[in-house]
């Protein structure tokens, strides 16, 4: 699935979980050259030990990390762009291309000559014996949905870098703070921080016919149901980073706590009426189709004038709704086009 709205269900623990984390509590489970090779760091950090709170508990870094386990969303490029490879991170198949890797990660890893990271299932069931197998020196899950239960077990096996609130919840700019915190470079952060915002405002500068184009980001689940994404999600918040607004309406819609996103019903699609530009995304072919069938859905005004934003390319959906060091600049050259086209429907 392209995105999470729910926090995921309580995880039930495997014996072999449970078995490979008592092994490595008594010295490790794997010989050295079953492991990835870790990404080389540069060492002599006055930035350790540090300790990061989360909602789930504490991680102490007492040293430099070099070998780095990711799970969730964005942890594994921030990481990447300040250096440091993961051994290990969450596979995620909705997103990727032919190689099997989202492509920004698989491009950024073999341009830099680097070894491609294992990647293992997370999700409700969480691979702890191949993460245990990995050795980590950290576990970075800063927006992620693993439960408390999956933390335990994963603390056992190395400091682990949870969320600060809720699962799911983490603003971009926050978990770049927190990883580059956990790697120990926090100066670093606002760097990486300023690069994104000013990439995305150099492009917003060579689409002035952008100013004062209202739109909606939307979603659907199924026939019948519609929900909007808040501003401050990040898809919604890439799109008004490129130079268009946020509808007002949008603003009046009780958020679903915890998703960054309001549930109003299909029932109510004609409140996005003032909307100049509709976006979303279709989880296959087969749900567009139904959705489109619609006669309330096709109705919104923007969608019965062609000016919706979707793509059906699983990696371009999964960039553009993800803000990072990795996402922003491969997403950028193929979204405005898209938007461009879009806009061009608007009668103004």
């Amino acid at each position: 699935m392209p995105f999470s709205l729910t926090r995921v269900r309580r995880h039930a623990l495997t014996l072999s979980a449970i078995v490979a984390t008592a092994a490595l509590s008594l010295g490790g489970c794997s010989t050295p050259e079953e492991k990835p090779a870790a990404a080389p760091v540069k060492t002599g950090t006055s930035a350790f030990p540090v300790t990061i709170d989360s909602s789930l508990g504490q991680a102490t870094i007492t040293e430099q990390p070099r070998r780095v386990v990711t799970l969730g969303q964005g942890s594994t490029e921030t990481a990447i762009a300040l250096g440091f490879t993961p051994v290990g991170i969450e596979s995620y198949s909705w997103g990727s291309d032919k190689t099997g890797y989202l492509p920004w990660i698989h491009e950024a890893v073999t341009k830099a000559g680097g070894t491609l990271p294992k990647q293992f299932a997370g999700g409700d069931d969480i691979d702890f014996d191949t993460i245990v197998e990995l050795d980590p020196d950290v576990i970075l899950a800063p927006w992620s949905g693993i439960t408390k239960e999956q933390y335990a077990l994963l603390s056992d096996i190395a400091p682990t870098v949870g969320y600060p609130d809720l699962p799911w919840s983490t603003n971009w700019d926050q978990q770049i703070e927190i990883i580059s915190k956990a790697l120990g470079k926090p100066a670093e952060a606002q760097t990486l921080i300023s690069n994104i915002r000013k990439q995305l405002a150099d492009a917003a500068a060579t689409r002035p016919q952008y100013k004062g184009v209202t739109f909606s980001y939307i979603y659907t689940s199924g026939p019948g149901t519609l929900g909007v994404f808040k501003p401050e999600e990040q898809r919604v918040e890439m799109v008004s980073s490129l130079g268009l607004t946020v509808d007002p309406v949008v603003n009046t819609f009780k958020e679903t706590e915890g998703t960054d996103s309001a549930l109003i019903g299909l029932e109510n699609a004609q409140k996005l009426a003032g909307s100049d530009l509709v976006f979303t995304f279709y989880t296959d072919e087969k749900t567009r189709k139904e959705i489109e069938a619609q006669k309330l859905y096709a109705a919104i005004p923007a969608v019965k004038r062609g000016g919706v934003v979707s793509s059906d390319d699983t990696p371009f959906v999964t960039a553009s709704s993800i803000i990072n060091p990795l996402t922003v600049p491969w997403v950028i050259d193929r979204y405005l086009p898209l938007i461009d086209k879009a806009v061009a429907t608007v009668d103004r």
